[in-house]
């Protein structure tokens, strides 16, 4: 979500979280998408938002209470994750693209999903995200009034 979002934001080789067959643990809904799909949907439309350097739509898939801890980095609420995303997207994240491959999607009871990841942060002209800046990533998203949002995000380095 900074310049140490970079390190802590998501691995992927296009604007799309990648989905390449995670775990999953969700019951399938009647007349729509699995609970494993809306979470996708949600890491979709919050890299989508990253790749247009757009920190409102990235901060509204954030719940109003959500937490995000990077090294370095501890953001409270919706507003401090939507400021902090404005401030790299004018600053150091410019151009820059998110990246995430889920490795593991668990829908637990329902109203809590916990996404593991593979990300980190393509600068313009990067093919790859450096192993220095790889990060595995847990995202827990909690269901509410029937919408996904994110409740809590952190990351390490990966290596």
């Amino acid at each position: 979500m900074s310049t140490q979002t970079a390190t802590s934001s998501q691995t992927e080789t296009n604007t799309q979280t990648e989905t390449h067959s995670p775990k999953t643990n969700t019951k399938t809904e009647t007349n729509g998408p699995t609970d494993t799909d809306a979470v996708r949907d949600v890491l979709n439309q919050l890299y989508d938002a990253w790749t247009n350097g757009d920190a409102d739509a990235f901060a509204a898939n954030y719940r109003d209470d959500a937490t995000v801890v990077m090294p370095g980095v501890l953001r409270q609420g919706r507003n401090s994750v939507r400021d902090h995303m404005a401030a790299g997207f004018a600053g150091p994240l410019r151009g820059s693209r998110g990246l995430d491959q889920p490795e593991d999607i668990r829908v637990i009871d329902g109203h809590t999903a916990i996404v593991i990841s593979r990300a980190g942060i393509l600068f313009p002209g990067e093919d790859e995200v450096p192993a220095g800046r790889q990060v595995t990533a847990t995202t827990v998203l909690s269901k509410q009034d029937g919408r996904w949002l994110i409740a809590a995000y952190a990351n390490a380095p990966a290596h």
